[in-house]
This record gives structure tokens, sequence and C-alpha cells, in this order.
């Protein structure tokens, strides 16, 4: 089982093979994949050295599955060579989440669509892993007629330069900027670049892959999308209308029967999903469950995941566990 890593130096990378040996895949041979000013630079991974290699000698050496996380340009130009040489792409960037013929999976909910065939797969947007795998369930019982949502999303999603800003102001260091101004205590409306109806990649993502994961085009959804000066995890405030009503105790009972999901929901002792907790964890975090009394048959919740790991490494690691375990590779 050879295993290529596109983009082994960068956040989302380093994360892949940190969980990659968490969780003892299968990994006879590791192929890193980085820019060319790291390639013949070395990295350790289960205490053995592997030598970083360019794209072109990663083909070559035919891996069963590679994992890009390396942008959306590199993915559409390379994820089809790959699949021409029988390996299976499972692609982190936007470059194909879109693409009627690329099955966009989080395996909880998903994954029994995917066959042999598909030499390319999509993982989806991090804010939009956390909240799906949050509502596919509620969805199925009660069909979500509206959604509204307002994220508050960490640095660490725009990547290691939106890290170093926030480190440079909080120590009033002057360098480079991720963002058009400064994120320490501050808070951008502002996440991706701003498309020609208002809204920015990052909300409209959460609108187009939502109604393609749940398979339902007809959900209403809107949302605003935040950057704040956090490093733990995205968080979301959602607003669920539904098509019929519900009851709270059973989404409390249903979310706590979701894979990956935990209930964080005590107002009694101030037990809420925050950021701290969730960093460096693979659940998905849920809590403030309460009905929108303006509203009827509505719902809000507070979701939080770290958006390393299942919003971006471990979704991609579950796939290619679930491609490996249904021999699809």
């Amino acid at each position: 089982m050879k295993i290529a890593v596109i983009g082994a130096t960068g956040l989302v990378g380093t994360v892949m093979l940190t969980i990659l040996e968490e969780r003892n895949f299968p990994v006879s041979e590791l192929i890193p994949v980085a820019s060319e000013r790291s390639v013949g630079k070395t990295i350790v991974f289960k205490n053995k050295t592997y030598t970083i290699v360019d794209l072109a000698t990663a083909i070559a050496k035919q891996p069963s599955i590679a994992l890009f996380s390396a942008g959306s340009s590199t993915s559409l130009e390379w994820a089809p060579k790959f699949a021409k040489v029988g390996t299976t792409v499972i692609d982190n960037s936007s470059a194909w989440r879109m693409d009627h013929t690329i099955p966009l999976v989080v395996p909880e909910i998903n994954a029994t669509q995917l066959t042999k065939a598909n030499k390319i797969i999509a993982n989806p947007n991090c804010s939009t892993i956390q909240m799906v795998l949050a509502l596919s369930s509620l969805h199925k019982l009660y069909s979500i007629k509206r959604l509204v949502i307002s994220t508050y999303q960490s640095i660490t999603g725009t990547g290691v330069k939106a890290v170093q800003q926030l480190k440079n102001e909080m120590t009033g260091v002057k360098g480079e900027m991720a963002y058009p101004y400064p994120i320490y205590e501050n808070a951008l409306p502002h996440c991706d670049v701003f498309e020609e109806n208002g809204y920015t990649k990052e909300e409209m993502k959460l609108v187009r892959e939502t109604q393609k994961i749940l398979d339902d085009r007809s959900i209403a959804i809107t949302a605003t999308a935040v950057r704040i000066p956090t490093s733990g995890g995205h968080s979301e405030s959602v607003n669920v209308a539904f098509k019929t009503d519900f009851d709270l105790s059973t989404v409390r009972h249903l979310l706590n029967d979701t894979p990956g999901v935990v209930v964080q929901d005590n107002i009694d002792t101030n037990t809420y999903p925050m950021p701290i907790y969730a960093k460096d964890k693979d659940e998905v975090f849920v809590g403030r469950l309460r009905r929108d009394e303006s509203q009827p048959n509505s719902l809000n919740m507070w979701i939080v995941s770290d958006n390393l790991r299942k919003g971006a490494a471990t979704n991609t690691v579950q796939i290619a566990e679930y491609l490996v375990q249904h021999n699809l590779v």
C-alpha cells in the first residue's frame, strides 16, 4: 500500500501524516511530496526516514492512494495524471467538489456511494464537514427547509502565513500579512475571496457543498463566514428550520447516536463546545441546543470541530480507510 501525501510539509499535510500514524493506516511505502524548495529534504514517519520528492517522481512510483493538500491549481493539473496510472486521489482542495462526476464525501454520511471507478474523490470544506455531520441524521427525520449559518473560523484554515501573522501581531513584530487587516484582537468578515453576489467563496461552499452532500438542492442556505484569532478549530452558529416539528429530546438522542459527534450541552454546568476543547480531537462537538422561539420548527445549534483534523486531514484518511476496508483500491 504505497501512499503519497501531496503537500506533506503544509499545515494539513503534516496533520495527515500524524493521523496516518495515529490510526495505524497500512502504509507499506510513504511518498511525501512538496514544493521544489522542499524536494530532497527528509521527514520521519513511523520511525523511518523518507525523502521528499516532486510530483512527477511520485506518479512514477504509482501509489495506491494519493492524499492531496496542495491547493486547487495543483489538484486540477495533477490529480488526473495520478488517476491515469491507477492511483485513487482524495483531494482536500475545492478543485473537484462541485464536479457532478466526482463524489464529495463525509464517510459517516455518504461513503457508500464510492466505487472502484472513483479515481478522484473530493474532501469537503472544513466548515461544511462539521456542520453536515451534525445535521445529516436530523435532515433524514425532520427534513431541513432552511439554514442560517454564522461561522467563527480559526486562522489555521488560512495556513502557515496566517498563523505567523497572528504570532507577529501578538509580539509586536512587523511581518508578512495573510489578511488585508490585523487579525489579533480583531474579527474579519472575510474568508476567502468575494464572489459576484457579494458572498465569499467560503460562504458559498457552505451552500453548495451542503446541498450536494445531503443530496437535497431544495435546502435554502445563507451564510456569513468570519475569521477570528483562534487556532483550535472552527465554531458555527447554525439556525435550522425544519419542514416538520421536532422533539428536542429526540434531537439530542439522534446527535448522541451519530458516529463522530459528541454532545456537550449542559447550561447548569456551563458545558458547551469551544475551540480549546476541540483542538487536536477528531470529533464534532455540538451544544447550545434550543428552540428558536421566533420561528416555527426551528432549532439553534453551536458546532465546533478542529478544522485541521476532522475538517480536513482526518476526514481524508477516513475516506482512505473506507476504500481499503471495502477493497476499492
